[in-house]
């Protein structure tokens, strides 16, 4: 069963870690990923696989959040440039955001794993 409380403290930690971690682009992003799925894995506990499912949830639904957000932020920036503009921004986030997800799920997932074979 999924703790939600486990994976919703692993996402604040994750965005609030990643809003820090900004100063260092890609070494911060990794580094939040780390310590969200760590958060999660610890608080669900259970062994390897329970904290790794936690940190992967808490990981991919940070990424996808993310994603989407910027997403429209692009789209509205390229808006300026008329509706293909808008699309190109758009499409253009969409696939770097589909990078961080995987990068969020992947370090996330195995932090978590780390975090709940500590805590047991």
């Amino acid at each position: 069963m999924t703790d939600w409380r486990a994976v919703g403290v692993g996402f604040v930690v994750l965005l609030v870690v990643g809003a820090l971690g900004l100063s260092a682009p890609v070494i911060g992003q990794i580094g939040a990923g780390l310590v969200g799925g760590f958060a999660a894995g610890y608080l669900a506990g259970g062994g390897l696989g329970r904290g790794a499912w936690h940190g992967l949830l808490a990981g991919s639904i940070t990424g996808v959040v993310l994603t989407v957000l910027l997403a429209l932020v692009g789209s509205a920036i390229g808006l300026g440039a008329g509706p293909v503009g808008a699309f190109l921004g758009g499409a253009g986030v969409l696939v770097v955001g589909l990078f961080v997800t995987l990068l969020f799920a992947l370090d996330s997932a195995l932090a978590g794993a780390v975090g709940a074979a500590l805590k047991g």
